[in-house]
């Protein structure tokens, strides 16, 4: 693809991205929320493919496309009918003022800061390679401690939620209440 194609992929896919953002906010119904969020994430993810960067996009994509917007689908779908929609909330001017102040800051800022940039050579062959060398290279402590800990945070899960020693396992907590008449067992 040449320049001028990847710069319209970019911007058309920055525009579908916020655009799904924002209806994130909007919508009243919480699963088309997460559908939102999960175009959103779509969006960053074709973002990241414009950049060169398909390992993060990848990444993008099965992580957060793929495995927390299931978690919170069955986190929505799970949950009683009741609690599916969004509530109104009295202060939704001012922090819609708030969020406008905010992002107008943000647009000067980019608007007004000289980014430094490099035009050649500014593309990766392949980054799933570098991060892999990143990784076993220079990073190989700080990988292998975060790895240690994530296995340290899985047994501590698995050991709270294993029932007591004295417990057998398969049965409920408390013995169930027998409803019969006064003085007789049901």
């Amino acid at each position: 693809m040449n320049d001028a194609t990847l710069v319209v992929a970019f911007w058309g896919l920055a525009i579908m991205t916020l655009v799904s953002g924002l209806m994130v906010a909007v919508v009243r119904d919480l699963v088309h929320a997460v559908l939102f969020l999960i175009l959103s994430f779509i969006g960053v993810a074709g973002m990241y493919i414009t950049l060169s960067a398909d390992f993060v996009a990848v990444v993008q994509i099965l992580i957060y496309a793929g495995a927390i917007s299931v978690l919170m689908l069955f986190a929505i779908l799970l949950t009683p009918r009741s609690a599916r929609d969004n509530s109104t909330v009295s202060f939704a001017a001012p922090l819609s003022a708030l969020a406008g102040l905010v992002g107008a800051v943000i647009i000067f800022v980019i608007l007004k800061t000289d980014w430094p940039t490099k035009y050649d050579n500014d593309r990766f062959t392949s980054t799933a390679r570098e991060i892999g060398n990143a990784l076993l290279d220079p990073f190989v402590l700080p990988f292998e401690v975060a790895s240690v800990l994530l296995v340290i945070a899985m047994v501590g899960a698995i050991m709270l939620v294993r029932p007591s020693d004295g417990q057998p396992e398969g049965l409920p907590l408390e013995p169930p209440v027998s409803i019969g008449r006064s003085g007789e067992d049901a």
